[in-house]
């Protein structure tokens, strides 16, 4: 009988590129498809993995999976604000004092959201593209407060976390994260042993 002790999981950080159709959820009673039943065997295995955060079955792009919990916790608390950034087609041309309004705060659920950077990127016929960056991640708040200024989403995509932007990563790949770029999170964990 062995008297080392079991080592501890090898802590996963990863960046799954998430396509529409797919749900942030580790299993689904109605047997659609999960973010983990996306990754390479390589993870399959893995205990705790888990999807950082939400992106509603409609949306497409940036997602982080983990199995460490704290890493969870400090970039889903409130105070440290990490801003995630969305590239947004809405239906029409919302003139600057609609967006304007966007960026000051809309109510939802008779509770203000956050300033918001929006900007008005092209617009293309009866549609617009949008960059939007949140400091917060109240349940479909893009999509509420476009519905709200008249100006409902058509596609969504969020393009990056905190430092952490998807790139050229095709839908459905998944990388790990650098060195580098769980540092620009400001994650204050010991990651010897990330990628």
């Amino acid at each position: 009988q062995s008297l080392n002790p079991p080592r501890p999981p090898h802590r996963l950080y990863l960046l799954l590129h998430k396509p529409r159709g797919v749900v942030c959820t580790c299993h689904d009673p109605q047997g659609r498809t999960t973010v983990l039943d996306l990754l390479p065997p390589l993870y399959q295995g893995v205990g705790g993995l888990h999807p950082v955060g939400r992106l509603d079955a409609d949306s497409s792009g940036a997602l982080l999976l983990t199995n460490d919990g704290a890493f969870t916790y400090y970039l889903s608390h409130p105070r440290h604000h990490i801003p995630k950034t969305y590239r947004v087609w809405v239906q029409g041309q919302p003139p600057e004092k609609v967006l304007q309004r966007w960026r000051q705060g809309v109510p939802l659920d008779g509770v203000m959201t956050l300033p918001a950077a929006v900007q008005l990127l092209r617009s293309e016929g009866d549609r617009s593209l949008l960059e939007i960056i949140l400091h917060e991640g109240r349940n479909r708040q893009i999509r509420r407060v476009a519905d709200q200024l008249g100006y409902p989403v058509v596609a969504l995509q969020r393009i990056a976390i905190g430092p952490v932007h998807l790139g050229n990563l095709r839908p459905r790949a998944v990388r790990p994260l650098s060195r580098r770029e769980l540092a620009a999170l400001a994650y204050p964990a010991n990651r010897e042993d990330s990628a």
